[in-house]
């Protein structure tokens, strides 16, 4: 039998994952020579022996890859026979070219049952894990990916971890984070008093903590009595409070300024999270897998949960604990946490031991630290699992960031040059896109202070080494007063700049890995428009190359501007007076007093500091505000959130229902011909009036509210389609994060017989912004 040598370049994500430990089986399994190395491109590999031994290697390559691989391309090339033997695993090599890598993977069910097995070395041990799991992108320094290049490499390997980390048939073989108690990082508890912090917080646990030998049963301690924990994790700090303890989560709220907005939660394992919430097998599914991220899901009524962790909200963000660090201390404490960023309001996370203490000190009452750096700080994700119109469960991403970047999301085209998309101004994500790759940074957030730039210059100067990434242009929103905007101009080189709702269109079609032109409907609450208006309820012919605006909802005043934004009553009084609707005694009125009324109605009539908007989002703030649900608001959405909660009876409502509701919408009219619509919502607005006049229940009428935007969405699209021969349609923007406004909005559509396409791998809201903003720029650089 004749003896050949292949080559065999693999590219993917094959960097620390339990790759060449694969490898190096299916080399024993059929008998062949030759050795198998990471670059700094992927996994090089060459295999020596019989034809048919070697075709069932290249096969189980791909067939039988490890859980955590994801292999983008095998290539194959025949090379001459060597003399030699054995089938050996090679240092790293460096050249040009830039592997993917792992994001941070939640620990694995063999590291855990070591953690909790008393005969295992590593028994409570909160930094087990191997090469299935465990802290990537959060350490990594640099590439290959070894040991050298991470945060770990301050911890010398003990003879025993050394021996795990270098036996080829190990799970722990070449796991870069592999530590034990003996020469691993530690956990140590500091009280918040007691540490050289300014204004430092109250010292009524100062007994309980008292210098304990066990952090984890002084922190459980403290947490069962009330107390606010500061918890540093894998990709940054959070604040942590017993959520079932009403008291203890105003106190957080109180501290941490946060007064409205919903608080994540982190339950013990899945059988809690059955006793507090519904939840359905893909909602399991995705809690239970290896990114771990939080899931929105319906809150069960009558549990113990404290109301205050999500106050007039139905649903609740939960997640299952992902580090053994957390398993520890959840399984100790035996209730849910609230776990919530561990930051002031808008400020990026806590990322060292020594800013912590400083910046949390006011919030926390102590901090479970630990001594392994965070190099990359990232904050936890958050996905939802809307039902659509077939029945299917959709995982719907709302913010992508730990357990998938930088990932990187594959698209169908190539970029003749790497190209950077600095994103938007809120939830703000970057990208690298870089011949089929793009690469979305892991969330940044509100680009509103000096620290968040910081860490945004950083994150983006980290992704450009680590992809070795040169950008030939920089792509970003039309906003001149964006940070990110004002980042790619001073920045330098050539400049491509992007509609924002062009963009948000390009995401949903980069992220379906399809092409245009679609009818883009993009429904949010703020977007520039290249007629220095605020737009936001637009209809758009699109494809990746330009875009033209057919359609929008009327423009309306913005009385006051931000302060309109903040204050949704504003909204309500500003477009019924611009509309000319009677405002009888309406009961919101009752909250805006007779002088800001006045106020208003001047900044109306005489247009002063009163700019224009289209915004969908600003339309669902003034129903809100009419309907007495909220007029003024803590956080961003707040009334369009609790305006659905209003309306959704729950998840279990039949398709029958839902299509009764659009049977009856409220009246609009849409104006204009071939060339463009303009929507009219006076009568929508005056109707809804009638209504509050007449007490029918607010919940009705929201119901009736949210299905009239979709009968619009479907009248709209339905012009266009007449007009220029598209059946399909693509919806983006932050306003289908509403799962019911996306479920009547694709059932609207669908019962006119539109192919829908909808976000599968990025956010509609700003977070996917930049995927949209690299798609148009590769393809004018393209072009």
């Amino acid at each position: 039998m004749p003896i050949e040598r292949k080559h065999v370049h693999v590219t993917g994500v094959v960097q620390g994952v339990g790759f060449r430990p694969f490898i190096f089986g299916l080399a024993h399994r059929w008998s062949l020579d030759g050795w198998v190395y990471n670059s700094s491109d992927g996994v090089d590999i060459e295999v020596q022996g019989e034809p048919e031994a070697l075709a069932r290697f290249i096969h189980a390559v791909r067939q039988e890859a490890p859980p955590l691989a994801h292999i983008e391309q095998i290539s194959v090339a025949t090379v001459r026979p060597l003399d030699e033997r054995g089938f050996v695993i090679r240092n790293s090599v460096s050249r040009p070219g830039a592997s993917l890598i792992s994001p941070d993977v939640a620990t694995c069910p063999d590291c855990l049952r070591e953690v909790f097995s008393p005969a295992d070395r590593r028994h409570r041990y909160p930094f087990t894990n191997c090469t299935n799991c465990g802290p990537r992108f959060s350490i990594i320094e640099g590439l290959p990916y070894d040991r050298p290049k991470t945060t770990m490499s301050e911890f010398p390997m003990c003879p025993q971890c050394r021996a795990e980390y270098e036996n080829p048939l190990d799970r722990r073989f070449h796991a870069q984070p592999n530590a034990c108690p003996v020469c691993g990082p530690h956990v140590w508890m500091v009280s918040s008093s007691g540490s050289e912090t300014t204004g430092g917080s109250s010292d009524r646990y100062n007994d309980t903590l008292a210098h304990t030998e066990d952090p984890f049963k002084a922190a459980t301690s403290l947490l069962r009595l009330g107390g606010t924990m500061g918890i540093k994790g894998l990709g940054g700090f959070h604040l942590a409070c017993d959520a079932t303890n009403d008291e203890a989560v105003r106190w957080l709220r109180r501290r941490k300024g946060r007064h409205g907005k919903p608080f994540a939660v982190m339950m013990q394992d899945i059988e809690m999270v059955r006793r507090y919430c519904e939840v359905s097998p893909e909602e399991e599914d995705l809690l239970q897998s290896t990114a771990a991220p939080i899931v929105l899901l319906w809150r069960k009524t009558g549990t113990d949960l404290a109301l205050t962790v999500a106050p007039r909200n139905r649903t609740l963000g939960v997640m299952l604990p992902y580090t053994p660090l957390h398993h520890m201390l959840l399984r100790q404490v035996g209730r849910p946490l609230v776990m919530t960023s561990g930051n002031h309001v808008d400020e990026p996370l806590a990322q060292n031991n020594e800013d912590a203490l400083f910046e949390l000190g006011d919030i926390a009452d102590a901090f479970l630290l630990h001594d392994r750096r965070i190099h990359m700080r990232c904050d936890d994700s958050v996905w939802m699992v809307p039902t659509l119109p077939t029945g299917e469960r959709h995982p719907l991403p709302v913010r992508r960031s730990r357990g998938y970047a930088p990932f990187p999301i594959s698209v169908h085209f190539r970029t003749p040059a790497p190209i950077l998309a600095v994103g938007a101004q809120m939830k703000n994500t970057f990208c690298l896109l870089k011949d089929t790759h793009a690469f979305l940074s892991q969330h940044i957030g509100e680009l509103d202070n000096l620290e968040t730039l910081g860490f945004y210059q950083a994150s983006i100067s980290h992704l450009e080494q680590i992809f070795e990434a040169r950008p030939a242009v920089v792509a970003h929103d039309l906003h001149p007063d964006y940070l990110s905007t004002r980042y790619a101009v001073d920045r330098g080189g050539q400049l491509c700049p992007v509609q924002h709702h062009h963009a948000h269109i390009a995401s949903c079609l980069a992220d379906n890995q399809a092409d245009g032109p679609v009818i883009g409907v993009a429904m949010d609450g703020t977007g520039y428009g290249p007629d220095g208006r605020i737009w936001g309820g637009e209809f758009l012919l699109a494809d990746y190359a330009s875009y033209q605006r057919l359609a929008h909802l009327e423009d309306l005043p913005l009385p006051g501007g931000e302060a309109a934004i903040r204050r949704p009553s504003r909204l309500a009084l500003g477009y019924l007076q611009a509309l000319g609707i009677p405002m009888p005694d309406l009961p919101f009125l009752e909250s805006v007093n007779s002088q800001e009324r006045r106020i208003v109605a001047q900044q109306v009539e005489k247009g002063i500091n009163t700019p224009l908007t289209s915004s969908c989002g600003r339309l669902f703030d003034a129903v809100s505000a009419l309907l007495g649900v909220r007029g003024e608001i803590t956080y961003e959405a707040q009334a369009a959130i609790e305006l659905e909660m209003l309306a959704t009876p729950g998840p279990s409502l039949s398709g029958h229902e839902f299509r009764h509701w659009l049977d009856q919408p409220y009246p609009f009219q849409i104006e204009g011909g071939d060339d463009g619509w303009i929507i009219r919502v006076a009568d929508l607005l005056a109707a809804i009036v009638h209504d509050i006049q007449r007490e029918v229940p607010p919940a009705r009428i929201s119901r009736r509210f949210h299905a009239t935007l979709a009968v619009i969405t479907a009248e709209t699209a339905d012009r266009i389609r007449r007009a220029h021969r598209l059946n399909r349609v693509a919806l983006s923007g932050g306003c289908y994060q509403n799962q019911l406004l996306l479920r009547l909005t694709m059932l609207a559509l669908q019962q006119r017989e539109f192919e829908v396409l909808i976000h599968r791998r990025v956010p509609p809201n700003d977070g996917g912004l930049s995927l949209g903003q690299a798609a148009v720029a590769a393809h004018q650089l393209a072009h």
